[in-house]
């Protein structure tokens, strides 16, 4: 098996993976609550409880991404195929989630506490994080399929520790 990740890089991978769709399906509470509150009205209870959790789990997320590139950066992962097409897609891809979570954490932190003005970037980041999801999964899916490789084992298994003699 190639080297993989440790078990906290992957804790964290699936701990944000668990954590995204909980932001897609709490999104449209922010518009419902900020609606009704520039209508006049009270917003549904349940809507600000969404919002509450949207907005807080948006925060854990970009920390958590924040943790998972430190990891990142301290115990890189051994490249598959560096110099092939797909290699360099996959590192891409990956540097791509980095900067477009965490970019999107911190337009939801200004859009929540800062400038509202921003929502609609944050909006489009969303859509864009989508996108790569689907690609990610996609890929997951012809590794695991149409190659059969051991990549995604990369991401289930932890790396395993080097011995003397395995150098």
């Amino acid at each position: 098996m190639k080297g993989g990740y440790s078990l906290a890089q992957i804790g964290l991978h699936w701990l944000v993976a668990l954590m995204v769709p909980v932001q897609y399906l709490t999104g449209g509470s922010i518009e419902r609550t900020h609606h009704a509150v520039h209508m006049g009205m009270a917003p549904a209870y349940w809507d600000v409880v969404q919002h509450q959790l949207h907005n807080y789990a948006g925060m854990a997320i970009g920390l958590l991404m924040g943790a998972r590139l430190v990891l990142r950066i301290l115990q890189p992962p051994e490249i598959g195929a560096p110099g092939t097409w797909s290699g360099r897609a996959a590192t891409a891809l990956h540097h791509a989630f980095y900067a477009a979570i965490i970019g999107q954490a911190c337009m939801g932190l200004v859009a929540s506490y800062v400038w509202f003005g921003i929502a609609p970037y944050h909006v489009i980041g969303s859509r864009i994080i989508l996108a790569m999801v689907a690609l990610h999964l996609a890929a997951a899916i012809w590794h695991t399929l149409v190659v059969r490789d051991d990549t995604v084992d990369r991401i289930l298994l932890p790396r395993r520790k080097r011995s003397a003699k395995n150098l």
